[in-house]
């Protein structure tokens, strides 16, 4: 087990073919198939090189799929193979059977390296947590990254990879965060900064406190994440699955049914010949790995990028999703908003309702409550309790102090000056000590700068956008307008979100993105959920089905024409999978293909779909291709 608690005997690297015995067999197997082949086209007899084909070649297949068969009471397509081997013996096609064994063995060892291939990308993964950590917490001490513990105090030398996710403590750096949330930018970093588990320390040594574990961070949940998602299975798989299942027992019967009733007819040398082939031909070899070689591939891709899929389903789904609504902030925002305007009511100062709603904001991870506590130094309020996506309430000096939006503290005389600040952008925050009207607090929160063009590239893969906000109708529609949405709802109550996208989801298939936790909710109601995972509450991440590791809008649309493709090739997959098993059974049932013609046929086009799968484990374009295009058409 790793520290990730993932299982190494999925995911560790794959061994060199030389060394893999699953290859090795196969080879020889090849070997000894063409050397019986040479030695006849010599005046020779191949017979003893064909057998010594045949068992290398069945010996990887063919005591698996008797074992399965009476210890599991399961029909497996190996056991199909076996039976065709079998019965071309017996009818004297030690050949055709020697054949038979190698093709189909080489096949499923492509299968199996493919698959190693295409979860390789966990084994990746892994490989950025070194294997110790430098505590110094007193005497510095060298310690195995799965020992260290919440608030251990780390030493990240410069060249070293962060161990766990922390604190920056002390010291001054930049940080690669480039193999974890595929943005190629280096983040400069300071004390009171955070540190992804993973990241490269790129000049100066890093003193940080860990917030998590050796073995519980944001990284070895990712890995965990992948491996769960590569494991589940979504839309196209089950089909594939209810397909393929049934042919099994199927094929034995309709062999069945070729052999007894052609022999009762005809010849029954030539009818049982036949009915192997049948074996062989409807055999849904292709169809089975057709799908989740994949799905596996894919998202194997897209943790390389950056966005992490918890299941092979949310990965189909995404490639068919028609409208993608947004939260506002810390979504579509920098998530840095800053007081710009403090307006009191008569009888109170500027500082006091700005002191009292920092005492309150204190106890919130909302942005626009960093922003407020970050302005001013003032004691934590006591009792304070929050209602999300509405504001706060606590106990400040004696007095009950609430902080919330508009729409649900009443801003009395400062109606007005709500509207004016609203009209110029701001997004408004009302103060009320003990059921009185305070102040008011204008804040700003601008559009992150990716936000256009990410807007603009789901437009151009028709994809519906919708906002959804909490704020005001005038401040979202200034910042949607900027972004290019056209559809927005405001002063939305999480509640309000959820049923806006029930609503949406009833003209299409609706994703869900959003960060805090005011959009659980949402994100659990929409048929994706998406989280804007490096800044989204852990709420936030639990609800939805994708993160995104990085906090760059662009990875959407590259995330959307990756699914998009990947579900074009199982769809490919699928179609070859059925016309191949359609196409030779007809041809097996009526002679005109025989035993090694129908093998070689069938096998390659296994070939075909393993390597049309494996087209998915190619990454889209990154984000620093993506940045480009941005500047070419700034310039332009």
């Amino acid at each position: 087990m790793s520290a990730c608690g993932c299982d190494h005997d999925e995911i560790e690297k794959t061994a060199a073919w030389w060394q893999d015995r699953q290859i090795l067999l196969p080879i020889l197997s090849g070997i000894a198939l063409a050397s019986g082949f040479i030695t006849e086209w010599l005046g020779g007899t191949g017979t003893a090189f064909y057998w010594a084909g045949l068992v290398l070649g069945g010996y990887t297949f063919a005591p698996g799929a008797l074992r399965r068969l009476v210890m599991e009471r399961q029909l497996g397509i190996g056991l199909l193979m076996t039976i065709s081997a079998t019965g071309a013996i017996i009818l004297g096609y030690v050949e055709e059977a020697a054949a038979l064994a190698f093709l189909y063995s080489i096949v499923e060892a492509l299968e199996d390296r493919a698959m190693d291939r295409a979860r390789s990308g966990l084994g990746a993964l892994l490989t950025l947590v070194p294997d110790t950590a430098t505590i110094i917490d007193g005497p510095a001490r060298t310690v195995p990254v799965a020992d260290l513990k919440v608030g251990d105090t780390i030493l990240v030398k410069a060249g070293e990879r962060v161990p766990t996710d922390g604190m920056i403590a002390d010291g001054r750096s930049g940080l690669d965060t480039s193999a974890i949330t595929g943005e190629s930018i280096p983040v400069d970093v300071s004390a009171g900064d955070e540190a992804l588990a993973g990241s490269i320390n790129l000049s100066g040594p890093l003193t940080m406190t860990a917030t998590a574990s050796g073995t519980d961070n944001s990284l070895t949940t990712v890995v965990r994440l992948v491996q769960q998602a590569q494991e589940e299975k979504g839309e196209r798989a089950r089909i594939a699955d209810r397909l393929a299942r049934p042919l099994v027992p199927g094929v034995l019967i309709l062999a069945a049914a070729v052999a007894i009733i052609g022999s009762l007819l005809g010849d029954p040398d030539l009818w049982i010949t036949r009915a192997l082939v049948v074996l062989v031909a409807a055999s849904p070899c292709a169809l089975a790995i057709s799908v989740p070689l994949t799905v596996v591939a894919g998202v194997g891709a897209a943790s390389r990028m950056g966005v992490i899929f918890t299941s092979g389903a949310a990965f189909e789904e995404l490639g068919g999703i028609r409208t993608m609504a947004f939260d506002k902030t810390g979504t579509l925002t920098e998530s840095k908003p800053v007081v710009v305007e403090v307006v009191s009511a008569p009888g109170y100062s500027e500082r006091d309702v700005l002191s009292w709603a920092a005492a309150l904001e204190q106890h919130s991870t909302h942005p626009l409550a960093r922003a407020i506590a970050g302005s001013v130094s003032a004691p934590p309020a006591s009792d304070a309790g929050e209602s999300a996506g509405l504001g706060m309430t606590g106990m400040v000096d004696g007095a009950a102090i609430a902080v919330g939006n508009p729409t649900w503290l009443d801003p009395g005389a400062l109606s007005g000056t709500v509207d004016e600040l609203q009209r110029a952008g701001m997004t408004i925050v009302v103060v009320h000590r003990d059921d009185d009207v305070a102040g008011v607090i204008g804040l700003r929160d601008e559009l992150r700068p990716e936000a256009t063009h990410a807007i603009s590239l789901l437009h151009e893969d028709g994809i519906r956008t919708v906002m959804l906000t909490g704020d005001n109708q005038q401040t979202a529609d200034a910042l949607a307008s900027k972004a290019g949405i056209d559809d927005v709802r405001a002063s939305l109550r999480p509640e309000d979100k959820a049923a806006a996208i029930s609503q949406l989801s009833t003209s299409g298939r609706t994703a869900m993105v959003g960060d805090g936790i005011n959009d659980a909710p949402a994100l659990a109601s929409a048929d994706l959920g998406i989280a804007m995972g490096q800044a989204g509450s852990d709420v936030a991440i639990e609800s939805a089905e994708i993160a995104l590791l990085g906090d760059d809008l662009r990875l959407l649309p590259q995330a959307v024409r990756h699914a998009r493709r990947g579900r074009r090739i199982i769809d490919e997959n699928i179609a070859l999978s059925l016309v191949i098993i359609t196409a030779l059974m007809p041809l097996a049932i009526s002679g005109v293909l025989g035993l090694a013609a129908v093998v070689l046929v069938h096998e390659v086009g296994e070939i075909i779909v393993i390597l049309n799968g494996l087209r998915a484990s190619r990454a889209p374009a990154t984000l620093l291709t993506a940045q480009r295009e941005l500047e070419s058409a700034s310039a332009r």
